[in-house]
């Protein structure tokens, strides 16, 4: 019998690493590089933002503020990355959805503003990314030029 179990465990633990090893990750290198390319995007716009990226947990990986950039904006861009990443849709659906009436979606714990997208690979979800500092529009312009520069999304 132990045997019978010592073998199943093995089994169980072969196809879990297995299967964690080729699940797609948004580790430290990755959240940079999408991170670099959303400062590449506003600098040439002479945007000052917050860039937050999240990773496949919904935990913060990396939070860059560009000089200039209003304080406000560090807890809005984390709060744009987070519903994003919890409802695996981008934030201006929301923010469209109460621009169309939607008025009972403002009593629910989401940001509704533009500049919040998940993170996909390989149709996987693999982290969000959160912008704020500029308009809505600004933010939402940024993270989409992001994921599109490294072919995410």
């Amino acid at each position: 019998m132990k045997r019978l179990l010592s073998t199943l465990l093995t089994i169980i633990l072969t196809a879990y690493i297995a299967n964690a090893q080729t699940q797609p990750v948004l580790n430290l290198d990755l959240a940079n590089k999408i991170a670099n390319a959303a400062q590449e995007k506003a600098t040439s716009e002479n945007w000052n933002v917050v860039i937050t990226i999240l990773d496949q947990g919904g935990n913060l990986v990396l939070l860059k503020k560009m000089d200039g950039t209003q304080i406000g904006s560090i807890e809005v861009a984390q709060l744009k990355a987070k519903t994003a990443f919890e409802f695996k849709r981008s934030t201006k659906v929301f923010e469209d959805m109460i621009k169309g009436g939607a008025v009972h979606l403002n009593t629910m714990p989401i940001t509704a503003v533009e500049g919040g997208l998940p993170i996909f690979k390989d149709g996987q979800i693999i982290g969000a990314i959160g912008i704020s500092g500029v308009t809505s529009a600004q933010d939402g312009i940024i993270a989409e030029a992001a994921l599109k520069a490294l072919a995410l999304d």
